[in-house]
């Protein structure tokens, strides 16, 4: 499990502006959010905010910069791609990847509800989606791996986009409180059980993908 990583150190008001932002932002939404409503949050002036951000469309995509940039480290920092030969590993490595992403939404819930939970399409520039794309591509290429081994032409996008749907799904529903994962709502336990859940549906075809020639399963794949 990675440890918590700290934000980027930047000037100390425009990160007071940056974590005040995020809070907004994830409890009212991008437009439910005005820069007075930021600027009060930070403990700073109005006019203190526009000497840091141009206007809340900029400051919103520095926030979802920040906090991608963050996510990306925690889930991806330090986790070694699975070897596809060796028995077992996928399933070590998507256990692994399910319990970074639980840690991360419960030690920045603010910022997974933010990202994860709110439709950004409208106001991201292009780096912002760029930053997007680089968090999803090194799992998207494992399971490009996997399948490849398969044989398959499965669209490998929707199988990741499966996997991430579900664990915001659990999150949101444990939030609203139409799941409870836990005594305390969302806790390793429940999450962890689901993840055993969300990997039996993903476990017959990685197993049949991986299985070694000759055996049974790749048997009955080829068959």
């Amino acid at each position: 499990m990675p440890r918590k990583r700290g934000r980027p150190v930047v000037d100390d008001k425009r990160r007071r502006v940056l974590d005040a932002a995020i809070k907004v932002f994830a409890e009212r939404g991008y437009h439910g959010t005005t820069v007075p409503d930021v600027a009060k949050a930070a403990r700073i002036g109005t006019g203190t905010f526009y000497h840091y951000f141009e206007h809340k469309q900029r400051l919103v995509n520095e926030v979802y910069r920040d906090a991608k940039l963050r996510l990306r480290s925690f889930l991806l920092g330090g986790l070694a791609d699975p070897d596809v030969t060796v028995p077992g590993s996928v399933q070590r490595w998507f256990f692994e990847l399910w319990r970074r992403l639980a840690a991360y939404a419960q030690q920045d819930p603010y910022a997974f509800r933010f990202l994860e939970m709110q439709d950004h399409a409208e106001y991201l520039d292009v780096e912002s989606r760029q930053i997007d794309l680089t968090t999803l591509t090194p799992l998207v290429m494992v399971a490009h791996r996997i399948y490849q081994r398969a044989g398959t032409t499965k669209r490998i996008d929707v199988v990741i986009a499966l996997m991430w749907g579900a664990f915001v799904g659990l999150v949101k529903a444990s939030r609203l409180g139409y799941l409870q994962l836990g005594p305390s709502g969302l806790d390793d336990a429940g999450l962890e059980a689901a993840g055993e859940i969300v990997w039996r549906m993903l476990e017959p075809e990685v197993t049949l993908a991986l299985a070694p020639e000759g055996s049974q399963r790749a048997k009955a794949k080829r068959g």
